[in-house]
């Protein structure tokens, strides 16, 4: 088995680990990562404008690749269940 991710950490210096730019980690997965983040109501504002939230919800967001949302719901099966629906494999985000 192969690392896909791997690269050379040459250009960061002795001792450090490489770093992937900002470009360079959206791209990562190829279109087909999403990631699955949970939020509080009162943050989603920002996210989802037209969403009108009771504060104090915990709600989860999810999100293409480079930090797109894609939705928010009250559950985090259905951000799972929507990303498989749509052929992206969800990764979860603390």
């Amino acid at each position: 088995m192969t690392n896909e991710f791997a690269h050379s950490s040459t250009s960061a210096g002795a001792g450090h680990p490489a770093v992937l730019s900002p470009e360079a980690f959206a791209n990562l997965g190829g279109g087909h990562i999403a990631y699955v983040r949970p939020i509080r109501s009162e943050d989603a504002a920002e996210l989802f404008p037209q969403a009108q939230l009771a504060p104090g919800l915990k709600l989860f967001t999810l999100h293409a690749a480079d930090g797109t949302p894609i939705m928010l719901t009250d559950s985090r099966e259905a951000c799972i269940a929507s990303a498989m629906q749509n052929e992206l494999a969800p990764l979860s985000v603390h």
